[in-house]
């Protein structure tokens, strides 16, 4: 086990959620009566949506950037789709640090504007997440910046994390905890608390069938790549990645694939169900829920809404979508 693993613990999680109070609040955590007779199951769904930037990431961006503060770093680079990018730059600002996000060409024009609004310096560069990723790999020396990595970094884990006490706090009956898979942050963090405080909460993995790399490294148990071609930022990553894939290869219950048409549907569901707008991995685990109803028959299931970032495409797109009224889509 590397270092980066040793950081990784509940400990510091709970660390991270000391740092965090002074900038953030809990999410809410709500029950809609609707998905609970949609579903067949009492479904709570946790509102990361409802952080500052729209997302979870902000909970990882703010526990890192205070450690890298407190050490002297002066600036950071990284890659984004997006969220990733919003949540480097808006907490690098928090904490007075220069920040540089390159993101892929025709990257979704919302989350573009708030990286710039932040004050980042960005650079659009390649048609995915894995070539902004060879981009920073040439500018992190020459620039002298800290690379924060989107996966594999154990401060971000770790504040990531703090959702997931926040919802075994409110659900300590809970059953089953659905979550999406990009690059796998989440899942490492809702592993690091669950596994640790109730190791019978079953945990279900959540991706897009046109970027499905970390669902063929869960089924095959070794990192491998595929084609990334979703519209859904979140989950457009064409791999797996070392440390948030060595905690959830083995800890996984299962593992739902969504099409794009699913992800938009989610996006309707969302929408109906529970009035907030979302992005397609976002209302992902809604979808997903819908899909395997039968498996959650009469249980306590906790669905992560993990963004709300969506452009106004995807909203348009999204409210075309048959039978949102009885979610038979």
């Amino acid at each position: 086990m590397d270092k980066k693993h040793e950081m990784i613990s509940l400990s510091n999680a709970l660390g991270a959620r000391e740092i965090l109070k002074r900038y953030l609040t809990p999410t809410p955590l709500h029950q809609y009566p609707s998905l609970d007779s949609l579903v067949g199951a009492k479904v709570f769904i946790k509102h990361e949506n409802h952080n500052p930037t729209g997302t979870f990431k902000i909970r990882g961006g703010i526990n890192l950037m205070h450690k890298l503060k407190t050490i002297g770093i002066k600036g950071v680079i990284t890659y984004s789709t997006g969220n990733h990018g919003t949540s480097v730059a808006t907490s690098a600002k928090l904490f007075g640090l220069k920040a540089v996000v390159v993101v892929p060409k025709n990257s979704n024009p919302l989350k573009i504007q708030s990286i710039k609004d932040a004050g980042a310096e960005l650079i659009e560069y390649g048609n995915d997440f894995e070539a902004a990723g060879k981009k920073v790999n040439q500018l992190v020396d020459e620039r002298g910046l800290y690379f924060v990595h989107p996966a594999n970094e154990a401060h971000i884990i770790n504040g990531v994390a703090t959702e997931f006490i926040e919802i075994i706090e409110k659900v300590p009956d809970m059953d089953t905890m659905i979550i999406p898979i990009g690059a796998g942050s989440e899942a490492a963090a809702a592993i690091t608390v669950f596994k640790q405080v109730c190791p019978k909460i079953e945990i279900i993995g959540v991706q897009a069938e046109a970027a499905n790399a970390a669902y063929l490294s869960w089924k095959q148990k070794k990192i491998v790549s595929a084609p990334n071609s979703t519209f859904a930022g979140g989950f457009a990553t064409g791999s797996a990645y070392e440390v948030p894939f060595s905690l959830y290869k083995n800890s996984l219950k299962d593992f739902v694939l969504l099409n794009e048409d699913e992800l938009y549907q989610g996006i309707a569901l969302a929408a109906h169900h529970t009035r907030n707008l979302t992005e397609g991995a976002g209302s992902a685990c809604l979808r997903a829920a819908l899909k395997i109803r039968n498996q959650l028959h009469g249980k306590k299931v906790v669905i992560q809404m993990s963004g709300g970032n969506a452009s106004s495409h995807e909203l348009q797109k999204a409210m075309t979508q048959p039978c949102l009224e009885t979610g038979v889509v």
